[in-house]
């Protein structure tokens, strides 16, 4: 799957690895293995690793493996101060640039798409300057109805923009609908984009779909053993809403649910599993294995020498 002949040119922009794959592909522990071979650093490009307290429900790099190899945007917001893709965008390339600086070669991983392509494509959001009323009555609205409801309007105005925005992200469905009714255009057609400033390699880690869906329940299970349902509880003790959209990701909802009696455990656990597969479905929508930019690679025991292996002929470097 993988290929390994790569025509290459000089290039005078500064090199990035780019590291994607659906949810339990087994991107951390490759990442870090190849990291540390090639005097690397991690720019997690996983939204829900930015936030502090959400260890368990993220399968959060712990700190062991992040003594392996520095990593950045990893516990850098509270539940209740969610980052806009925006502000995402700009702490990577800064992050990235620092790397740089220091020598080292930046590793952008993460299994969340669009803020892959963002930080790749040269992403530049909508110059509509934001609209509190409107957005205060949207958000109004998305409460009344639903964030699947809203979701669903939103695709009338804009099916591109509701193809690529998952349904459960409440904040970025009132973004577009906002900046939709503000300008009187399509979302998706003011989405703008810059040359990209790096030279990058993307790699993309599959596995069969049973394997997958067999390590997402694992997954799950292992959230479980080590003490999930006590981490939902101490955040919910410390006074972060349920309504935060921190806490509507995938589990968290879920195990929030349970605890506040409108679900049992079996119905919460069942429900994560079902959205999580339904999400690495989504996944591949961003990055498809038919799109011959990225190195593809099943992923087994060699798959690190293999990415290894790779990443060094294309800097350059003796095998």
């Amino acid at each position: 799957m993988w290929k390994l002949s790569i025509s290459k040119t000089p290039s005078p922009r500064k090199p990035l690895v780019v590291i994607l794959g659906p949810t339990a592909v087994g991107k951390t522990e490759i990442a870090l293995q190849v990291a540390e071979r090639l005097n690397g650093e991690i720019v997690s490009a996983d939204s829900r690793l930015f936030y502090r307290g959400m260890d368990i429900g993220t399968a959060k790099p712990g700190l062991e493996e992040r003594a392996r190899v520095p990593h950045h945007l990893i516990d850098v917001s509270d539940p209740d101060c969610p980052w806009s893709l925006t502000v995402f965008q700009q702490r990577a390339h800064e992050a990235i640039a620092d790397i740089h600086a220091r020598g080292h070669l930046p590793f952008l991983v993460g299994g969340t798409g669009q803020y892959v392509r963002a930080v790749i494509e040269g992403w530049r959001p909508p110059e509509t300057q934001p609209d509190a009323r409107l957005r205060t009555a949207l958000e109004k609205w998305a409460a009344e109805i639903g964030g699947a409801e809203l979701h669903r309007k939103l695709a009338l105005l804009d099916p591109a923009a509701a193809a690529v925005i998952d349904l459960r992200n409440v904040r970025r469905t009132v973004r577009a609908l906002e900046v939709i009714l503000s300008s009187g255009r399509r979302f998706s057609e003011q989405r703008q984009k810059e040359p990209s400033p790096y030279d990058v390699l993307l790699i993309g880690l599959t596995r069969p779909r049973a394997e997958l869906y067999a390590r997402v329940d694992a997954r799950i299970q292992a959230m479980l053993d080590a003490g999930f349902e006590a981490e939902v509880r101490g955040l919910l003790a410390k006074g972060y809403s349920p309504a935060l959209p921190t806490l509507s990701a995938i589990g968290y909802r879920e195990m929030t649910a349970y605890l506040r009696g409108e679900m049992s455990l079996a119905e919460a656990v069942a429900q994560m599993k079902r959205l999580t597969r339904r999400y690495v479905r989504q996944q591949g929508a961003w990055f498809r294995e038919e799109d011959e930019s990225i190195h593809w690679f099943q992923v087994n025991e060699a798959t690190a020498g293999q990415v290894t292996a790779l990443v060094k002929e294309w800097l350059g470097q003796p095998a």
